[in-house]
């Protein structure tokens, strides 16, 4: 393995990241997840062709978010078949080679569950798949779900550590299970659970061999479906499963789902049974001491033009209809980070002008959901 580096995001580096911002970003633009001061625009890496190029303007893009108050980078070992994290090593190892940030400054995510391919599709996937996972025991008939999906404790160990090496990382701060809903194909929920089980005694057992230092789900309709969907998922459920597992010192300690203009489901759909009472997924996770990240924030880039008027009057003084949408999200009660794919340095400077801005306060937030129809 590739000589790593050592350490991991920690609350006395990220709040010294915070401070030597001040001045150029307001205080409210960091909040606090887990002991961390993590910013509330984070930067994605999901989108992009499996080329060079965009390799390349994904670590400039990363460099220059890190220097405008955005400490917090997610990615997945599947984005643009690992080249992704490959490309957030390179910026990471960069920046702090050259002193702009320290390692403890910086919050780093990514994902695990689909099989990922390496560097780009492979001419056989089948024969690559059997060679790569098959017949080295990584993965088991039977293990797969829907096609492409794993999450057993064997391949959550090997991904996690495929996922350091291409960082460039002795420890990942947070590592979500990727769409585990997809594990509810078949439909039996108590096979689920079971499954979900297992793979949280793997990921607190990383925690303890510090590879990871938190982990959570990070999702796309699981949190958002009724209840009585197939794909459904309990955030109290996985809770109580992760306390059943570790106690009340668990590390699931995030979580991560779309939530947009076009998508408000997290904050009006009151779908989360928490105690006796149903209600929207950022309440139950406020009561369950989860912090919640929002994917899609500006809906990969549909919501950055042509919104509604009644949008700019009710969140006036911002340049671009993307400012305005990540202002909506990262001012939602209950969203912590507002994530937003950024692989151009212009829309990294677009997106992080929103920082020297406060969220935009309750009454006011409240006046334009109700005149936006939500």
């Amino acid at each position: 393995m590739a000589t790593l580096i050592s350490g991991s995001a920690t609350g006395e580096g990220t709040k010294r990241y915070a401070m030597r911002l001040v001045g150029k970003v307001v205080a409210e633009h960091f909040r606090e997840l887990d002991g961390l001061a993590v910013s509330t625009v984070g930067l994605g890496t999901y989108l992009g062709p499996e080329d060079g190029a965009t390799d390349v303007l994904y670590q400039d893009a990363i460099a220059r978010a890190l220097e405008l108050g955005v400490n917090m980078v997610d990615t997945a070992i599947n984005y643009r078949h690992q080249r992704s994290e490959r490309s957030i090593r390179t910026a990471l190892a960069t920046a702090i080679s050259r002193g702009t940030v320290r390692r403890d400054e910086i919050v780093v995510a990514t994902k695990g569950g689909y099989i990922p391919f390496d560097g780009a599709v492979p001419r056989d996937a089948r024969a690559w798949f059997t060679e790569t996972y098959l017949d080295t025991g990584i993965v088991k008939p039977g293990d797969v779900a829907a096609g492409s999906h794993c999450m057993t404790p064997r391949y959550l160990a090997d991904q996690i550590g495929r996922s350091r090496t291409n960082l460039g990382l002795d420890t990942i701060d947070i590592y979500y299970l990727h769409n585990p809903e997809s594990q509810l194909e078949a439909g039996d929920r108590q096979e689920f659970l079971t499954r979900v089980r297992a793979a949280f005694e793997a990921l607190e057992a990383a925690v303890r061999e510090g590879t990871i230092r938190r982990y959570g789900t990070a999702t796309w309709n699981g949190y958002r479906e009724d209840p009585g969907a197939p794909g459904y998922l309990s955030l109290a459920d996985l809770v109580s499963v992760a306390r059943e597992v570790a106690g009340a010192d668990h590390h699931f300690k995030v979580i991560q789902l779309p939530y947009n203009l076009a998508m408000p489901e997290a904050f009006t759909r009151a779908n989360q049974k928490v105690g006796e009472s149903f209600v929207p997924l950022l309440e139950a996770a406020r009561r369950l001491g989860v912090y919640v990240m929002a994917s899609a924030s500006v809906y990969q880039g549909h919501l950055t033009k042509n919104l509604p008027p009644v949008v700019a009057e009710f969140l006036p003084g911002f340049a671009s209809d993307g400012q305005r949408a990540l202002q909506f999200v990262r001012s939602t009660p209950g969203i912590g980070t507002a994530l937003v794919g950024m692989k151009s340095t212009a829309h990294v400077e677009e997106n992080a002008a929103i920082a020297q801005r406060p969220p935009t306060p309750w009454s006011e937030f409240q006046r334009l959901f109700s005149a936006a129809g939500g």
